[in-house]
């Protein structure tokens, strides 16, 4: 039997079974170290990058150009005082912000930043990733999901009201979004053929285009843009960052599931938030963006997409999209929570859901050659012309405005709080007034000498 394109290929698991235990452990470190310097370089570059968007010098003053900022706020966290409060469940008080940090740093050792290596000044040769799995995007989406866990626990043991509705808002955000991040990432299953990592990152360097005579890859973020930006984003709305920082709202929560934390528990949930930046940015470049391959025209020097060299193209990639997070933050408002949760809901996932069906219509058709038999493009122009009818004469109808309530039936200050006006309701002509107040006359404006 002749294997189409949608058949599966088994792993091979070799190089990585092939390594030493000391050599494993090496990489394991080496992956933590990577994480927790991209953690305080990303706090240092978005504050750089956010002031050069306000004109602002940013961090300048610890170490060269302000490097050692997050350096220097860490040092004050940890004299900061560190406190429980009197209502908390101190057990699991403690605990969260680890449920939190942890899965984060877990994710990132299935993430290949470079190709084969070879060890300085050994024979050693060996791809630049922990490990690899049959299915390691899924491994990443479900250990990335327990984080929310921890910010769970962090709201319910809190004993407070602002840091429960936060962990609630939480909880409710990442299982919305991780529906579309998921339903995102089903279009890339389809063309790599694999859930692995590795596998991904080699599908898109292989030719898929001819130009002028060179034969050249094209990258995932191409091929399937609509999956690529649901991806970027179902990742902030993961992420909890703004504008989708819907959790930590200071104007409605205070601080959200971490108003009553201090100190270092304050800094794990903080740097877990930029570890989560990280990850997701690098799981983005994995499957999208070619992983450690070099970017055209760098793929055509020879030497240059290979060896040390993939660990630089991963982190300008990471870095690239690091810069999405910041962007959206220094430009877009805070998103009120109704329509968050509507535009994932009603927008993201139908539309994942339709173009996934769509490109696995359009992998089935290629493999069995439906584009070749004049019939399909029949069926095809059929369906388009019916879609296109139905979109502009089957929309159903505009429902009836309800009627207008007369002007003053509507109270603004009903229950003690002042609430615009809903659809068809009015304003009366003169203001409301709180129970008990009077209208005063104006003060008499102050004679000319008087202070």
């Amino acid at each position: 039997m002749t294997p189409t394109p949608l058949d599966l290929v088994p792993l091979d698991l070799g190089p990585f079974l092939a390594d030493r235990w000391w050599l494993v452990a090496v990489k394991a470190l080496l992956a933590l170290v990577l994480l927790l310097v991209l953690t305080l370089f990303t706090i240092w570059y978005e504050r750089r990058l956010v002031a050069f968007m306000q004109h602002r010098k940013g961090p300048n003053m610890n170490g060269p150009f302000g490097l050692l900022q997050s350096l220097a706020d860490g040092m004050k966290l940890m004299f900061k005082e560190d406190f429980t409060p009197k209502a908390a469940d101190r057990v699991v008080f403690m605990l969260a912000p680890f449920v939190t940090a942890v899965p984060a740093i877990t994710a990132f050792a299935v993430i290949p930043v470079a190709g084969e290596v070879r060890i300085p000044f050994t024979d050693i040769t060996t791809p630049l990733q922990v490990t690899d799995l049959p299915v390691s995007v899924l491994f990443i989406v479900a250990v990335a999901s327990i984080g929310v866990y921890g910010i769970v626990l962090a709201g319910w043991s809190s004993g407070s009201t602002y840091a429960l509705l936060g962990a609630l808002r939480s909880s409710a955000q990442v299982i919305s979004y991780e529906v579309a991040m998921g339903l995102a990432l089903v279009a890339v299953f389809l063309y790599a053929g694999s859930l692995s990592t590795s596998e991904i990152v080699a599908k898109q360097a292989e030719p898929a285009v001819t130009i002028l005579g060179q034969d050249l890859p094209v990258w995932f973020a191409v091929q399937l843009i609509p999956s690529f930006l649901i991806y970027l984003v179902a990742m902030v709305g993961e992420t909890n960052r703004a504008p989708f920082d819907l959790p930590e709202a200071e104007g409605e929560l205070v601080g959200g599931f971490h108003t009553e934390y201090s100190s270092m528990r304050f800094a794990m949930f903080f740097m877990a938030e930029y570890m989560n930046m990280i990850t997701v940015s690098a799981l983005a470049t994995t499957l999208f963006l070619g992983g450690w391959h070099a970017p055209l025209p760098f793929n055509l020097i020879p030497g240059l997409d290979a060896g040390w060299w993939g660990l630089l193209w991963f982190l300008l990639k990471v870095v690239l999209v690091l810069s999405v997070f910041v962007w959206l933050r220094g430009t877009l408002p805070r998103l009120r929570y109704d329509q968050f949760m509507r535009f994932g809901w009603k927008w993201l996932i139908p539309i994942s859901l339709a173009w996934i069906l769509l490109v696995a219509t359009f992998r089935v058709a290629r493999s069995e050659a439906w584009f070749d038999t004049p019939v399909f493009w029949v069926v095809a122009v059929v369906v388009f012309v019916a879609l296109l009818a139905a979109s502009f004469f089957g929309g159903d109808k505009d429902e009836p405005a309800p009627p207008a309530q007369p002007a003053g039936e509507f109270d603004a200050f009903a229950g003690g709080y002042p609430v615009p006006p809903m659809g068809g309701q009015e304003l009366p002509e003169l203001a409301q007034v709180l129970p008990g107040d009077t209208e005063r006359p104006p003060a008499p404006a102050p004679e000319r000498g008087e202070a």
